[in-house]
């Protein structure tokens, strides 16, 4: 499985941005998919993941009303709607796709500041 991130930027607190991902390959045997993220000096964290089938993800704490996960399976991509921007939600920002092994996209960076 290949992943492919798109839609990182700059932008202002209180903005929006729209994260992308595309999987090719054995896309068939993903059994859901997601995005992680990682701040200079800390560790990776998930931050939202959707099962293959349902239409409801899982969210971090801190980006729970904020933030909406979606998967259109026709188009074998996830997407992650970011609302209200923070500074502290700055860092790159990982697709991962899951079967039996764990798979991951190169990052985007997402830097929210005035």
């Amino acid at each position: 499985v290949q992943l492919q991130a798109s839609g990182g930027g700059l932008v202002q607190p209180g903005g929006s941005l729209r994260l992308s991902c595309a999987a090719s390959g054995s896309i068939f045997s993903i059994n859901g998919m997601g995005w992680y993220r990682q701040a200079p000096g800390k560790q990776r964290e998930l931050v939202a993941t959707i099962v293959t089938g349902s239409l409801t993800g899982f969210y971090a704490p801190s980006v729970k009303g904020r933030f909406t996960i979606s998967r259109d399976t026709a188009k074998n991509s996830v997407y992650l709607q970011m609302n209200s921007l923070k500074p502290e939600d700055t860092a790159v920002y990982y697709c991962n796709a899951w079967d039996s092994t764990q798979y991951w996209g190169q990052g985007t960076q997402v830097t929210v500041s005035s």
